[in-house]
C-alpha cells in the first residue's frame, strides 16, 4: 500500500511540474516619476507639480513559439489608465484586446509629429482641442498584419463605440445612445534606410449613429466619420513631418458642432544621443451648423428661425466661424543622462477653447525632471 502511494504521488508531482513549466511566464514592473516647475503668466499658486506611474507587463509563450502578454498601466495617484491583452502569432499578425484611452486604430495617430518632449497642446496651456480617436477610446479588438517591407495594416472594431472601458462580466449600457458599432483601418508604411527612414500613415474610422434622436438631434445625414494622414522623415540627426486629421459628426441641430479638424507639424534635431531640440505647431478648427438667412439668434426673427430650423433641418448648412480656431507653437529641449531626463518647453497659444480670449496669446514655460526605472 505504501509502495502504490509513493508511485501515485511521484506521478502527480511530475504532472504538476509539467504544467508549471508549460504555463511559466514573467512579470515585469517599470515605473516613472516627473517633477515640474510651471510658469503661467496671470495664474497664481504653487508652481511645483509631480506625476508618477507604474506599468505591469506579464508575458508567456504558447506551444509553437507564439507569445502573449498583458499590460496594465497604473498612472498618477494609483489611477488605472489602460490595459491590453496581446496575442502575437507566428504568421497571421497580432491581436489585441484594448481597454485604453486612444490606444488602437487611428487613436494612436492623433499627433505623431517629431518633438523633443510633449505635444504642443500638452505643455501647460489649457485648451479644449478635440482629437480624432476612432474606436480607440472604447474597449475594442484589433488585428495588425505581419510587417512587410516596413508596412503594416491595422483593423480595429468596437461593438459599441461609446467611449467606455468595461470591467469583466459587464456592459457599458446606455453610456451613449447616439453611437453604435465602429471600425478603424490604418495603413502604416515605415521603411528603414542606411541613413534614415520615412513614415507615411493613412487611417479612417466610421461609427454608425442613430438617424433620429427625438427633439435634440434630428435627421442625421450619415454616420460619424474620422480620418488622419501624416508623413515624417528622418535623415541622420534631423526629423521633420506634418499631419492633418478631420472629423464629421453629421449633427444637424441648429448651432451644433459639425466638423473638427487638426493640423500639426514639427522639426526636431538630435544633437547627440542625449540632447534634442524641437519646434512644432498645432492648429485646431471647429465649424457649426447655421441656418441660411436666419440672422442673429439674439433677435426675435433669428430666434424664431433657429427654433424652426431645429425642428425642420432642410435649410441647415455648415458655415465657417472665424472664432472657431486656435493655434499653438512650442520650442522644446530635452537632455537625458541615463535614467534621468531634463526637459524644457516654451509654449504659446492663441484663441484657446475655440473662442477669442480677453488676453491672448496664453503662454506657458515648464521645466521638468523625469526619472525612469
Amino acid at each position: 500500500m505504501k509502495k502504490y502511494t509513493k508511485i501515485g504521488l511521484s506521478a502527480l508531482c511530475s504532472s504538476l511540474a509539467a504544467i508549471s513549466v508549460a504555463n511559466a511566464g514573467t512579470l515585469e514592473v517599470t515605473g516613472s516619476a516627473e517633477a515640474t516647475w510651471s510658469s503661467l503668466p496671470g495664474v497664481t499658486g504653487n508652481p511645483i507639480g509631480m506625476n508618477s506611474g507604474l506599468t505591469f507587463k506579464g508575458s508567456g509563450e504558447l506551444d509553437g513559439g507564439q507569445t502573449f502578454s498583458v499590460t496594465l498601466a497604473d498612472t498618477d495617484k494609483s489611477a488605472y489608465s489602460s490595459g491590453n491583452i496581446t496575442l502575437n502569432t507566428n504568421s497571421v499578425g497580432t491581436f489585441i484586446l484594448s481597454s485604453a484611452e486612444g490606444g488602437q486604430g487611428i487613436g494612436g495617430y492623433d499627433d505623431n509629429m517629431p518633438r523633443a518632449w510633449e505635444e504642443v497642446w500638452d505643455t501647460g496651456v489649457s485648451t479644449n482641442a478635440n482629437f480624432q480617436k476612432g474606436v480607440g477610446s472604447s474597449t475594442n479588438i484589433s488585428w495588425t498584419s505581419p510587417k512587410f517591407a516596413g508596412t503594416t495594416l491595422q483593423v480595429a472594431y468596437a461593438p459599441d463605440n461609446d467611449g467606455a472601458q468595461n470591467n469583466n462580466k459587464s456592459v457599458s449600457g446606455t453610456t451613449s445612445s447616439h453611437f453604435a458599432r465602429g471600425y478603424d483601418v490604418v495603413l502604416d508604411i515605415n521603411p528603414q534606410f542606411d541613413n534614415g527612414s520615412f513614415n507615411l500613415f493613412v487611417g479612417g474610422s466610421e461609427t454608425i449613429v442613430a438617424k433620429e434622436r427625438g427633439t435634440t438631434l434630428k435627421n442625421l445625414t450619415g454616420d460619424h466619420e474620422e480620418a488622419v494622414v501624416g508623413l515624417s522623415f528622418t535623415i541622420g540627426p534631423l526629423e521633420a513631418g506634418g499631419q492633418i486629421s478631420a472629423e464629421r459628426l453629421r449633427t444637424q441641430s441648429y448651432n451644433a458642432t459639425n466638423y473638427y479638424g487638426n493640423t500639426s507639424w514639427g522639426i526636431a534635431f538630435n544633437v547627440n544621443d542625449s540632447l534634442s531640440i524641437s519646434y512644432s505647431e498645432a492648429r485646431h478648427l471647429q465649424t457649426k451648423t447655421k441656418g441660411q438667412g436666419s440672422g442673429t439668434t439674439g433677435s426675435a426673427t433669428g430666434a424664431a428661425n433657429a427654433a424652426a430650423l431645429s425642428t425642420s433641418n432642410s435649410h441647415l448648412e455648415t458655415q465657417y466661424n472665424p472664432k472657431s480656431w486656435m493655434n499653438g507653437e512650442s520650442i522644446q529641449i530635452a537632455y537625458t543622462i541615463g535614467g534621468i531626463g531634463l526637459k524644457y518647453s516654451d509654449t504659446s497659444y492663441d484663441n484657446t477653447a475655440y473662442g477669442f480670449d480677453a488676453k491672448a496669446p496664453k503662454d506657458a514655460r515648464i521645466f521638468a525632471v523625469s526619472l525612469a526605472f
